[in-house]
């Protein structure tokens, strides 16, 4: 390859003529090559550059997984503009929120969110524009809207802090935060995007989580700097994932452990073709030993742990494919999420004091380098709280470091339970629990107790037709747990309410158990 890409703008003028003819995205039947995609591109932009979009404006889109995206991206990146990804999961009022709070001068809808459109399009107030994918009666249609334009790239040049594109955090405190990412930022990834996941022009990378999601849109685009072909999932369904992975050829994905979870019950999974797999990256949630024992085994590639926020454009700790021992001496780095990405640094923090916490303790995560995010859009008091004077990003997440320097994440710092005046992880439980054969899925939460504050609660998917009562879970867990962590009772869910990103909602969970207390802990 000649040229290298330096920012989000330069992939698709680097590969739209390099790699002109090669396949850069397929959805089912559909088929974008490098140089459709950049073409295509060029004519959103001027569709954007018509409609009043200038440098570093933001257009919004709301659809799930699917070419359009990236044909927006990277319009949006030949005006230096900024995307907004908006979660399709939100209801309408949240939709809004977060499109009036991007002030998005475009929105972008797919035909599946029109009814969440139509609630809100009178309640735009910076929207100008809106062009929806499929048509409507009183908006654009989008095919009309990109054909009317011609290819022709707009030759606007960003700078290195520019924001590139802008994610919106899940929320779980208050309203949701835009996460303003930078081309440096991003860019700051890709040396080990290309070292450590391998990633290049032969790469068949499958985008299975939602592209508003750094997972999705994020290790996408990673792929895509390096010229990789991308094979987008718009509908996450286990079986025709497996039947994807065979007949594209597929080389390398990210997946949550969830869905891991859930591929793990694919029937005969054992005669699926996992022979094109080079890697299999995970993250975003904690995974049990038994789910990632279940998937090393099944899909026969290397492994990789990933950990890292939106805040810091993914990746900042990665726990490496031969770290994966199952049953060897080094077996308890399979509850670690690896050691610091080269060029970041990472330490265990007292929040209270500042200074960092003895090796072994567990402490708050600070991280730092140039991953770390501009700030959050027009929220300057959230960005001074979440990143202090020097530098250092506050994540919120409860992990140790042991002597070698591998970091153990334990929880949310928000979700540890506080039982009689000792910390309890649900993580930690949950993982414990997942070894039961009864066991499909769990959370564990902290519910109201008088004589210890709150005690540890486990709500319980059941597997199809096993049976199991709340005794038997409880003398399970009091086997393989401290008595303080062990759950004090069971509740039985059908499922699990989880975000996007597949962590599982606790605050919806307890809510129920709180109801009328002034405070989430007692």
């Amino acid at each position: 390859m000649g040229t290298e890409p330096t920012d989000i703008a330069s992939i698709v003028r680097t590969f739209g003529p390099e790699l002109g003819a090669k396949p850069a995205l397929i959805l089912g039947d559909r088929q974008l090559t490098w140089a459709e995609l950049y073409a295509r591109s060029c004519q959103v932009a001027q569709a954007l550059k018509a409609a009043g979009v200038g440098p570093q404006d933001r257009v919004a889109f709301l659809d799930k997984n699917g070419i359009e995206h990236f044909e927006v991206f990277y319009g949006c990146a030949l005006l230096n503009a900024v995307s907004v990804d908006v979660n399709w999961r939100l209801a309408a009022p949240e939709v809004e929120y977060v499109v009036n709070d991007s002030r998005a001068k475009v929105l972008v809808v797919g035909p599946d969110f029109v009814p969440v459109l139509d609630a809100i399009a009178g309640n735009l107030s910076h929207v100008t524009t809106i062009v929806v994918i499929g048509g409507h009666a009183s908006h654009q249609d989008y095919a009309s809207w990109v054909s009317s334009h011609p290819a022709t790239d707009p030759a606007t040049t960003a700078n290195a802090g520019d924001v590139a594109f802008q994610l919106y955090s899940s929320g779980t405190t208050g309203r949701p935060k835009g996460v303003m990412l930078t081309n440096d930022n991003f860019f700051a990834l890709l040396p080990f995007a290309r070292q450590i996941w391998g990633f290049g022009p032969e790469t068949v990378n499958m985008a299975a989580m939602p592209l508003f999601h750094i997972g999705g849109g994020g290790w996408a685009t990673a792929g895509q700097a390096m010229g990789a072909t991308t094979v987008i999932v718009r509908e996450i369904n286990p079986v025709e994932m497996v039947q994807m992975i065979a007949k594209h050829r597929i080389t390398h994905a990210f997946l949550v452990p969830v869905l891991l979870q859930f591929t793990l019950m694919v029937p005969d999974l054992d005669k699926a073709d996992f022979s094109s797999l080079e890697l299999i990256a995970y993250g975003a949630s904690p995974i049990s030993e038994e789910v990632l024992a279940g998937s090393i085994k099944a899909f026969k590639t290397n492994f990789m742990q990933i950990y890292g926020l939106t805040e810091t454009t993914g990746a900042t700790t990665i726990l490496m494919p031969d770290e994966h021992d199952l049953d060897g001496p080094r077996k308890k780095l399979l509850r670690s999420c690896g050691k610091v990405v080269p060029g970041m640094q990472l330490r265990i923090v007292d929040s209270d004091t500042g200074k960092d916490v003895p090796t072994g303790e567990v402490g708050e995560v600070w991280i730092k380098g140039p991953q770390i995010m501009k700030g959050y859009w027009n929220m300057p008091e959230e960005t001074s709280k979440a990143i202090t004077s020097d530098g250092w990003f506050r994540s919120g997440d409860a992990a140790y470091l042991d002597e070698e320097g591998y970091v153990f994440i334990y929880d949310r710092v928000k979700d540890m339970i506080v039982s009689g005046g000792e910390n309890v992880y649900p993580a930690e439980v949950e993982n414990a629990l997942m070894a039961h054969p009864a066991i499909a899925d769990v959370a564990v939460i902290g519910v109201p107790d008088e004589k210890w504050g709150e005690v540890p609660k486990a709500i319980v998917v059941r597997k199809a037709g096993v049976e199991v009562t709340e005794e038997e879970i409880v003398a399970f867990a009091r086997e393989r747990l401290a008595g303080f962590k062990t759950p004090k009772s069971v509740a039985w869910a059908d499922a699990l309410p989880r975000n996007p990103s597949g962590k599982i909602l606790k605050k919806d969970l307890r809510a129920p158990y709180w109801e009328g207390r002034t405070r989430q802990v007692n």
